[in-house]
């Protein structure tokens, strides 16, 4: 392939029409605010983030994990509690993931393929492994190897590559940040040379052709969802949401609605929490489907950090400013949003209520027992909530 020194102006030209394609895609009613389309321009940059770590760094005959989604690349509405990482492959290879499993709650790798980050189209996961069902050491080590046939003699961890896997996408779902010990893995590929050498002419300017269509997928999924959940009638209403055919990993059941809440209002969503779970949360997001920011604000809980009443009840109040209750989700500024709840290998997939009430009526929609918390209590656990947050891997 010759090179006439022009791939910079020729990838810029690749981007330029995601701006006029993004403004097309944000819901009409939202296309007249400021705010908004100034926020879909930092989903476009999210989705040109995660092109760019494929173009720089991935190779899939020597493949290395780069993240897929998090706190700077709010694409495809990641859960707060997860860092999600993944790597291209070439299809029939043999690899090794070795590593530290850590002490978070969930490590799972789940085979990809075809990428809907370069179809354009989701698939569902072709197989998932929970790294709980590898032989992890007493120091937390482990060795996973993958391949399409189980080398003869070999008696480690092994498991059958998917004749259709491109990609390997590990979630790391930690529940209390910041003290739960971070994974740590990387992957060898063993049918290739060990030297990886100079890129080629070729593979460069594949990768840089990829970054405009992989960034218009990543910004341009989802930023119609909420208002469909408007227009379906869930609003303040919770629905089933099934992401089976969209890379949603077996065993984890979602629920979602769309929320609209003036100044002076609250939600409080209550649910009677399963018997028996491996994980469950409950997240908000903006009107354009990023997940609110949960550094910098208490737009999540997780089983950890969340309160159970005594009658085994989780009462969350969700509303713009603080009603004092432990149990609160801040909607950061954003009137309208979704809620997206989850469970994850629980006894039962109960779907939560929604009341809308007064905000300075709260206190007398819920038990005497509910959990309240200073100005100060507040202003201590948001401090720590953004440090814990930072300690997490994502890079």
């Amino acid at each position: 392939m010759a090179d006439d020194g022009l791939a910079w102006e020729k990838l810029i030209d690749g981007l330029r029409p995601l701006g006029e394609a993004m403004r097309k895609r944000v819901p009409q009613k939202l296309r007249q605010n400021p705010q908004v389309m100034a926020e879909s321009m930092r989903l476009l940059l999210a989705g040109l983030s995660r092109a760019n770590s494929d173009a720089i760094v991935g190779d899939r005959r020597h493949p290395m994990f780069v993240p897929e989604l998090n706190i700077a690349q709010n694409i495809f509405q990641p859960n707060a509690d997860t860092i999600y990482k993944s790597c291209l492959i070439e299809k029939g290879g043999s690899y090794v993931i070795k590593g530290d499993r850590g002490t978070v709650r969930m490590v799972i790798l789940a085979q990809m393929g075809p990428d809907t980050l370069r179809t354009g189209k989701h698939h569902p996961v072709l197989s998932q492994i929970d790294f709980d069902k590898l032989r992890v050491s007493a120091d937390g080590s482990f060795e996973l190897l993958l391949s399409p046939e189980r080398p003869q003699g070999h008696n480690g961890d092994w498991m059958k590559l998917d004749p259709l896997c491109e990609k390997f996408m590990v979630r790391v779902v930690s529940c209390d940040w910041g003290v739960e010990r971070e994974p740590r893995f990387g992957i060898i590929r063993l049918d290739v040379a060990e030297g990886k050498g100079r890129p080629s002419i070729e593979n460069l300017h594949q990768a840089f052709d990829e970054m405009p269509g992989i960034a218009r997928v990543c910004a341009l999924a989802f930023p119609t969802h909420v208002e469909e959940l408007r227009a379906e009638g869930f609003i303040n209403k919770f629905k089933i949401f099934d992401v089976s055919q969209m890379s949603g990993l077996e065993g984890q059941f979602y629920y979602e609605c769309a929320y609209e809440l003036a100044d002076d209002e609250a939600l409080i969503s209550e649910v009677k929490v399963p018997e028996s779970y491996k994980y469950w949360s409950i997240i908000l997001t903006n009107e354009l489907y990023e997940t609110t920011d949960w550094y910098n604000n208490q737009s999540s809980l997780n089983d950890k950090q969340g309160r159970v009443d005594n009658d085994g009840v989780f009462r969350t109040v969700i509303s713009v400013r603080d009603p004092g209750v432990y149990n609160w989700l801040d909607i950061s500024g954003y009137s309208r949003g979704a809620v997206q709840g989850r469970w994850f290998e629980a006894s039962e997939k109960p779907m939560p209520t929604l009341r809308k009430v007064k905000l300075a009526e709260v206190s007398e929609h819920l038990p005497k027992s509910t959990a309240s918390v200073s100005r100060q209590q507040r202003a201590d656990a948001l401090r720590n909530r953004r440090l814990a947050a930072q300690m997490r891997t994502i890079w």
